[in-house]
């Protein structure tokens, strides 16, 4: 007579290796995930974008105080210096609130700028703010 296999209790090695890569995958994606929901990245591109919709709306000869307090704060914690959380190179804004990284952002409007500084004095009520002083339209 034939013996009966059994074929309880035998786990194949692709299954094994299913699992294992799923785990993989999920916990790369849950880093992925966690880091951007992290303060610093959103910060930078909700910075980047509103500086540039800023841009993109102003007029000559108007200067803008953008209220940058959590910025500040988010850089104070990554030892960034806030004098380089705000660049703008052409038409590109780049707000980088820790040593690496950074997020960009493109505005439209041509116009020229003094260079986009912190307003850095202690009894000044817009202390944690950015200046961005717009001169004209560029040529």
């Amino acid at each position: 007579m034939r013996k009966r296999l059994r074929k309880k209790g035998q786990i194949l090695v692709e299954n094994v290796m299913f699992l294992v890569l799923n785990l993989i995958f999920l916990s790369i994606l849950i880093l992925f995930v966690y880091s951007k929901s992290g303060g610093d990245a959103i910060l930078e591109e909700k910075y980047a974008k509103q500086i540039a919709l800023i841009i993109d709306s102003a007029k000559p000869e108007m200067e803008i105080h953008l209220n940058m307090e959590d910025a500040f704060r988010e850089a104070d914690k990554n030892n960034f210096d806030k004098k380089n959380i705000v660049s703008v190179s052409g038409n590109t804004v780049t707000v980088k609130l820790r040593g690496e990284g950074g997020y960009s952002y493109e505005f439209f409007n041509n116009v020229a700028m003094e260079n986009v500084y912190p307003i850095d004095t202690d009894n000044d009520k817009n202390a944690d703010s950015y200046r961005i002083k717009i001169t004209g339209y560029a040529k």
